[in-house]
């Protein structure tokens, strides 16, 4: 019998694989609006850490540092931008001219509060990397309490 389950399910991926080429086929070769692009986390990220800071770069191709909005409240980073993209061939007579304006907002909860005063970002080649100062862990201080 589990070898009837394994075969089911291998046939139903396989199903729904062939209908999301079908509906990609139908929104990009015919510009069907209806079959919208599902949604992606964009940017794409990658937090890393060190014993003094946390590493982030974010893959933003085709935009400039003006065009981003980056912020940081408490353990939350929240990176802004929109894209701007025209399309235009140069002929006598146009046929189609093409404009596609699209923003995003990605917010990231960071593993840790950072010291804000100090964080530093560049950008270069379509990656903007941002680099957070870590907070000092505050220590607990232990009290011992007379009973009266």
């Amino acid at each position: 019998m589990p070898g009837l389950i394994i075969w089911k399910n291998q046939e139903i991926n396989k199903l729904r694989r062939d209908m999301d080429r079908l509906f990609t086929r139908l929104r990009d070769d015919f510009g069907m609006p209806h079959f919208k692009r599902p949604p992606r986390d964009i940017p794409f990220i990658d937090l890393s850490e060190t014993e003094e800071d946390l590493i982030l770069k974010a893959e933003i191709p085709g935009l400039k540092p003006e065009d981003l909005d980056i912020s940081i409240t408490d353990d939350i980073l929240t990176i802004k931008g929109e894209m701007k993209q025209e399309l235009v061939k140069e002929s006598e007579d146009y046929h189609r001219m093409e404009r596609r304006y699209e923003s995003f907002s990605r917010s990231i909860q960071l593993p840790c509060r950072v010291i804000i005063e100090d964080v530093e970002a560049t950008f270069r080649d379509g990656t903007v990397t941002i680099i957070m100062p870590k907070c000092k862990p505050e220590i607990s201080q232990k009290v011992r309490i007379k009973i009266k």
